[in-house]
Protein backbone atom coordinates (compact mmCIF):
# COMPACT_ATOMS: atom_id res chain seq x y z
CA UNK A 1 0.00 0.00 0.00
CA UNK A 2 1.14 3.39 -0.65
CA UNK A 3 0.16 6.97 0.60
CA UNK A 4 0.91 10.27 -0.70
CA UNK A 5 0.21 12.86 2.27
CA UNK A 6 0.35 16.49 1.88
CA UNK A 7 0.84 19.43 4.00
CA UNK A 8 1.46 23.38 3.73
CA UNK A 9 -1.92 24.38 2.42
CA UNK A 10 -3.56 27.71 4.35
CA UNK A 11 -4.70 31.14 3.59
CA UNK A 12 -2.16 33.64 2.74
CA UNK A 13 -2.60 37.22 1.49
CA UNK A 14 -1.53 38.33 -2.38
CA UNK A 15 2.01 38.42 -3.26
CA UNK A 16 2.60 36.39 0.28
CA UNK A 17 4.28 32.64 0.61
CA UNK A 18 3.72 29.46 0.96
CA UNK A 19 5.02 25.74 0.78
CA UNK A 20 3.87 22.82 0.18
CA UNK A 21 4.64 19.03 0.95
CA UNK A 22 4.06 15.85 -0.10
CA UNK A 23 5.80 12.56 1.68
CA UNK A 24 5.38 9.08 -0.08
CA UNK A 25 5.11 6.02 2.27
CA UNK A 26 4.64 1.97 1.89
CA UNK A 27 5.71 -0.50 0.10
CA UNK A 28 8.15 1.35 -2.73
CA UNK A 29 10.72 0.28 -4.87
CA UNK A 30 11.36 3.41 -6.78
CA UNK A 31 9.96 6.71 -7.52
CA UNK A 32 10.21 8.51 -11.15
CA UNK A 33 8.38 11.94 -11.77
CA UNK A 34 7.03 13.31 -9.14
CA UNK A 35 4.56 16.94 -9.09
CA UNK A 36 2.30 19.21 -8.29
CA UNK A 37 -1.28 19.39 -9.62
CA UNK A 38 -3.66 22.26 -9.13
CA UNK A 39 -7.84 22.28 -9.57
CA UNK A 40 -9.94 25.46 -9.13
CA UNK A 41 -13.88 25.09 -8.37
CA UNK A 42 -15.03 25.30 -11.99
CA UNK A 43 -12.06 24.22 -13.62
CA UNK A 44 -9.85 20.97 -14.69
CA UNK A 45 -6.96 20.00 -13.10
CA UNK A 46 -3.69 21.36 -14.61
CA UNK A 47 0.27 20.39 -14.21
CA UNK A 48 1.90 23.24 -12.02
CA UNK A 49 5.08 21.21 -12.03
CA UNK A 50 6.87 18.53 -12.06
CA UNK A 51 10.41 16.92 -11.37
CA UNK A 52 12.06 13.77 -12.49
CA UNK A 53 14.51 11.13 -10.56
CA UNK A 54 17.03 13.07 -12.01
CA UNK A 55 16.15 16.61 -11.25
CA UNK A 56 14.67 17.63 -14.11
CA UNK A 57 12.22 20.30 -14.07
CA UNK A 58 9.22 21.85 -15.62
CA UNK A 59 6.37 24.26 -15.04
CA UNK A 60 3.53 26.09 -15.75
CA UNK A 61 3.65 29.22 -17.58
CA UNK A 62 1.69 30.76 -15.29
CA UNK A 63 3.65 29.53 -12.06
CA UNK A 64 7.08 30.09 -13.77
CA UNK A 65 9.30 32.33 -11.86
CA UNK A 66 6.79 32.61 -8.86
CA UNK A 67 6.57 28.71 -8.03
CA UNK A 68 10.03 26.08 -7.18
CA UNK A 69 9.55 22.27 -7.09
CA UNK A 70 12.46 20.43 -5.46
CA UNK A 71 12.96 17.03 -4.20
CA UNK A 72 14.40 14.69 -1.52
CA UNK A 73 14.93 11.69 -2.59
CA UNK A 74 16.08 10.03 0.52
CA UNK A 75 12.89 10.76 2.31
CA UNK A 76 10.58 10.20 -0.91
CA UNK A 77 8.99 13.62 -0.38
CA UNK A 78 8.32 16.54 -2.87
CA UNK A 79 8.59 20.44 -2.00
CA UNK A 80 6.49 23.38 -4.07
CA UNK A 81 8.02 26.49 -2.69
CA UNK A 82 5.14 28.94 -3.88
CA UNK A 83 6.34 32.84 -3.61
CA UNK A 84 4.78 36.02 -4.99
CA UNK A 85 1.13 34.41 -4.66
CA UNK A 86 -1.81 35.55 -6.68
CA UNK A 87 -6.06 34.89 -6.02
CA UNK A 88 -5.88 32.91 -9.37
CA UNK A 89 -3.39 30.25 -7.68
CA UNK A 90 -6.14 29.62 -5.30
CA UNK A 91 -7.01 25.62 -5.84
CA UNK A 92 -6.56 22.26 -4.00
CA UNK A 93 -3.37 21.36 -4.78
CA UNK A 94 -2.50 17.78 -5.28
CA UNK A 95 0.68 15.71 -5.16
CA UNK A 96 1.28 13.26 -7.86
CA UNK A 97 3.90 10.47 -8.28
CA UNK A 98 4.81 7.75 -10.61
CA UNK A 99 6.43 4.93 -9.06
CA UNK A 100 7.03 1.25 -8.52
CA UNK A 101 6.24 -0.93 -5.79
CA UNK A 102 8.24 -3.80 -6.66
CA UNK A 103 10.77 -4.42 -9.70
CA UNK A 104 9.17 -6.39 -11.63
CA UNK A 105 5.53 -3.93 -11.38
CA UNK A 106 4.87 -1.35 -14.08
CA UNK A 107 5.07 2.15 -13.06
CA UNK A 108 1.49 3.51 -11.32
CA UNK A 109 0.42 7.33 -10.60
CA UNK A 110 -0.45 7.75 -7.04
CA UNK A 111 -2.32 10.99 -6.16
CA UNK A 112 -2.68 12.36 -2.21
CA UNK A 113 -5.52 13.87 -1.09
CA UNK A 114 -5.06 17.63 -1.70
CA UNK A 115 -4.84 20.05 0.29
CA UNK A 116 -6.18 23.63 -0.03
CA UNK A 117 -4.60 26.98 -0.49
CA UNK A 118 -6.57 30.16 -0.80
CA UNK A 119 -4.47 33.39 -1.70
CA UNK A 120 -6.80 36.71 -0.77
CA UNK A 121 -6.71 39.62 1.00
Amino acid sequence: QVQLVESGGGLVQPGGSLRLSCAASGSIFSINAMGWYRQAPGKERELVAAINSGGSTNYADSVKGRFTISRDNAKNTVYLQMNSLKPEDTAVYYCNAALRRTPWEVEYHYWGQGTLVTVSS
